[in-house]
């Protein structure tokens, strides 16, 4: 029975610091930017131009 509640404990306390972490990076604005990944693939780099010797 002490081991149930020993592990009882422990999973609180690690979902408490889950929640803790999540709470963190939502006020640090890490999810601020969700559109600017998904649309920079649409748009195509620049050509390099490329430096051909003549002889």
């Amino acid at each position: 029975m002490k081991i149930l509640v020993i592990l009882i404990v422990v999973s609180l306390v690690i979902a408490l610091v889950f929640l803790a972490l999540f709470i963190w990076s939502v006020k640090s604005d890490q999810y601020e930017d969700t559109d600017s990944p998904a649309m920079r693939i649409l748009y195509d780099d620049k050509p390099k131009s490329s430096v051909t010797s003549k002889k």
